[in-house]
């Protein structure tokens, strides 16, 4: 059992909170039974490692037999140590440790995708999240970072995607006009997100045939470039006194739209 929590070892898994640790070692943290069972299910070949105090792993047999059967060992620890490796006040007894395992947009769109939801300088690890979390339920064939997005494997954004993180392709290291022409070629309209578009239900047909979203900077939206790249630009009516929509609901909101859209000419 692994007891001392300023050990060589317990500082390492801690450092991956940093995005220059995890840049280093190409590994990162992910925290709690819902990630270790969504990391287990989908992706067993990329987890290094599994620590869990007792008391947890009594609670959540369930992982210890997915674990036993991926061939992984779960390393106990005190709660002390746990704390220290945990990038929350309250890790709820697991930490685990995996490689990152992005995917290029060339793959993406070699893939021949339905529906991608492409962030542009998204900043905020929450909303990043909470998208990759809405393009899995939405069915979305992969989620597409460029500019300056968040790290997808920020603490924050494993956290926030609740395991989604584990179920779609997650392509990083391009940009957006590189992907925009990777998306036509494709055979997918671009379609941004913006406040200045048309109004949604007037291009509302359109999201029927294979669509690639971008979404744009919580603060200041999609720039005039980003905003030419696109085929088309919408924006969601606002019905109520409310001045704008959160980021990550407009995208849920769009992301599902396109869905029902596209399910509706099966």
């Amino acid at each position: 059992m692994l007891e001392n929590p300023r050990s060589p070892r317990v500082r390492a898994v801690a450092k991956l909170t940093k995005r220059s640790a995890r840049e280093e070692t190409g590994l990162f943290l992910l925290e709690g039974p819902q990630a270790a069972r969504e990391v287990l299910a989908y992706r067993a070949e990329t987890l290094v490692e599994l620590f869990a105090t007792p008391t947890a792993m009594e609670r959540h047999a369930d992982i210890r037999d997915a674990a036993r059967a991926a061939g992984i060992e779960v390393e106990f620890t005190t709660e002390a140590v746990l704390d220290a490796m945990a990038d929350t006040v309250t890790p709820q007894g697991i930490v685990g440790v995996a490689r990152q395992s992005p995917t290029s947009a060339r793959e993406v769109f070699a893939a021949a995708p339905r529906l991608v939801a492409i962030c542009e300088e998204v900043r905020d690890p929450g909303n990043l999240g909470t998208i990759i979390r809405a393009a899995d339920a939405a069915g979305a064939d992969a989620v597409v970072l460029t500019g300056r997005t968040v790290d997808p494997y920020n603490p924050k954004v494993v956290r926030s995607t609740t395991g989604s993180l584990f179920h779609l392709p997650i392509a990083i290291g391009a940009e957006l006009e590189t992907v925009a022409q990777l998306a036509r070629a494709a055979g997918m309209r671009v379609v941004a997100a913006d406040v200045g578009g048309t109004d949604f239900l007037a291009a509302r047909a359109l999201l029927a045939q294979p669509t690639a979203w971008v979404f744009g900077n919580e603060a200041h939206g999609l720039g005039e470039d980003a905003l030419a790249i696109a085929d088309l630009s919408l924006r969601l009516p606002i019905y109520g006194s409310a001045e704008s929509l959160n980021l990550a609901t407009a995208a849920s909101v769009c992301l599902y739209e396109t869905a029902f859209a596209q399910r509706a000419e099966i």
